[in-house]
């Protein structure tokens, strides 16, 4: 048992650490959430100091953090711009699906896994982090941009995909009847289905429930009313993301305008607790064997990820810039895949290996994808957006004339 001054040294050290390497991000022009997640690999299992006590802080507070960064994104929009943006994007959530959750299902019956584990890693695949994405928005400065509602209705679709799919594969490898995992499954569609219904209908009613003017009481009740919904949800077999992020749909008004102001720094600390977490959880000594395979894997599917957010962009209008924006937001995968993985290693059902190339894998993505989500805002990518788009004027002109 550790005591509570080591504790506080080991919280406090690194929690100062994060502070300097955000400082240090910001400064060169590179999103924090990569040297985050180095911090947690330096000083997790088999790193170069290894953080024992403050080990179930950290996964607390990640959980925290995931549950924070989706009410936040759900403040930023209102029920019936979900229900608008869920019915525009279900088309866009197939392809995904296809897209992204094939190439994972292929791969793994490639390395002789077999149909179980190809569920499994199809899932892993597929799934985008909402939570990394989120940041990536906000560091960004993107919320408020014309791409971002099809980024969240693909994320929307994805989480709640996941409702469904995470009782049904619970079911498959603990290999249950089909009417054991037909109850699993029917519990989460009525649990997804009644949380939209109060957030549709009772929505008003919530936010006048709560005191926009009391600073102390907002916040309380804001943030109490997350947890307590994330965790049924979560004790329903259904995602305790989904769970906050309907809260935050929920809310409207000044309620919801100044929730978000009052939740932003405490956003930011416990995003911060998620990245170094996941870090902490990924032993560095078992990446090596699975590099290879994850990389190809994370190349495929980062290329399909990026296609899905630059035809889901396109489909609503979206000007090119916007679908390459959408398309490489799309590309970190974090803790869903993370999730789904653990889900299938402790059943004992899968090879083990599938838990380090999927830490490997996310890692991979979540390291990437920051960066490459900045690549439209580079002056060279313009550039060769304008040369592009100069080209294609140039042939429809001369189609035309032909014609």
């Amino acid at each position: 048992m550790h005591d509570f001054s080591t504790l506080l040294i080991e919280v406090g050290g690194l929690l100062f650490l994060l502070g300097l390497l955000g400082r240090l991000g910001r400064r060169v022009g590179l999103s924090p959430i990569p040297l985050y997640l180095l911090a947690g690999l330096a000083f997790g299992h088999g790193g170069v100091l290894e953080l024992s006590a403050s080990e179930e802080f950290f996964a607390i507070g990640a959980e925290i953090g995931v549950i924070l960064l989706l009410v936040m994104l759900g403040l930023e929009y209102s029920a019936d711009e979900l229900v608008g943006s869920l019915r525009s994007a279900a088309p866009a959530g197939l392809l995904d699906a296809l897209l992204n959750a094939l190439p994972g299902a292929a791969f793994a019956l490639l390395l002789g896994w077999g149909w179980l584990a190809a569920v499994v890693l199809g899932g892993i695949t597929w799934v985008s982090s909402s939570g990394v994405i989120a940041k990536i928005l906000a560091d960004l400065g993107r919320l408020g941009n014309r791409e971002t509602p099809v980024i969240l209705s693909v994320l929307v679709v994805e989480d709640l995909a996941m409702a469904f799919y995470l009782p049904l594969l619970t079911a498959l490898l603990a290999g249950v009847g089909f009417v054991k995992g037909g109850v699993s499954l029917a519990v989460a569609v009525l649990t997804v289905i009644a949380v939209l219904v109060v957030a549709l209908r009772y929505g008003n009613v919530l936010s006048r429930a709560l005191s926009a003017g009391n600073a102390e009481a907002l916040l309380l009740g804001v943030l109490g009313l997350t947890l307590l919904v994330a965790g049924v949800a979560a004790k329903l077999q259904v995602s305790a993301a989904v769970g906050a992020f309907l809260v935050g749909i929920a809310l409207s008004g000044p309620v919801a305008h100044h929730a978000t102001e009052l939740l932003t720094p405490l956003r930011d600390l416990f995003a911060a607790v998620f990245f170094v977490f996941f870090g902490l959880a990924t032993d560095p000594r078992h990446i090596p064997p699975v590099l290879l395979p994850a990389l190809l894997l994370a190349l495929a599917t980062m290329g399909t990820k990026t296609l899905t957010g630059y035809l889901a962009a396109r489909r609503v209008g979206i000007a090119e810039p916007g679908r390459w924006r959408a398309g490489l937001a799309l590309v970190p995968r974090g803790e869903f895949s993370i999730v789904i993985a653990g889900i299938a290693v402790a059943s004992g059902s899968v090879s083990p290996k599938l838990a380090a190339l999927a830490a490997t894998y996310v890692l991979i993505t979540v390291v990437t994808g920051p960066v490459l989500a900045r690549l439209p805002d580079l002056a060279w990518f313009k550039g060769w957006l304008r040369t592009r788009a100069a080209a294609q004027r140039a042939q429809a002109a001369a189609a035309s004339n032909r014609a």
